[in-house]
């Protein structure tokens, strides 16, 4: 029977309703915090953490799953609205508003103050919308067609 809805197939360990709060948060934490030991290495690991923000979410890592390593230990999954597999284009898609602070780090001194200003910003605007959507879908969810599910596994 076709799905009226044109969501993702769910398998079904997986829930359809909206993320815990509290689990994407830590999950997001785990992931920054990731990126920003990564970053701290001279010369590459500014590019390597914005790398790892932007794809987290399409390698197809079997210690990953298609899922950052936040997600996978808080057992989260983002999921295509169109029921097609998570990829790294899905991934860029869904992550650059996230990897615009560390992408402007990578710039000396000009890059730091702008990315001091910029990434607040896209920070709360991504907080509001997964506060406020039914969904829990913030923008970089919205421009991806994805949203996050929880899952046994």
């Amino acid at each position: 029977m076709d799905d009226p809805t044109n969501q993702a197939p769910v398998s079904s360990t997986a829930s359809t309703t909206k993320a815990d709060l509290v689990k994407r948060f830590i999950a997001a934490l785990i992931d920054s915090v990731l990126a920003s030991v990564v970053a701290l290495i001279p010369v590459v690991g500014g590019i390597v953490g914005a790398a790892y923000i932007l794809v987290k979410d399409g390698l197809e890592l079997e210690f990953m799953d298609r899922r950052s390593i936040g997600k996978k230990l808080m057992k989260l999954r983002p999921v295509r609205l169109d029921g097609g597999s998570m990829d790294i284009t899905t991934s860029l898609q869904r992550n650059w508003p996230l990897a615009i602070g560390s992408i402007l780090s990578i710039i000396p001194f000009l890059g730091w103050i702008a990315a001091i200003i910029i990434a607040p910003i896209i920070a709360i605007i991504e907080l509001v919308l997964v506060l406020t959507d039914p969904g829990g879908r913030r923008l970089g969810d919205k421009l991806a067609g994805t949203k996050v599910i929880e899952v046994e596994n």
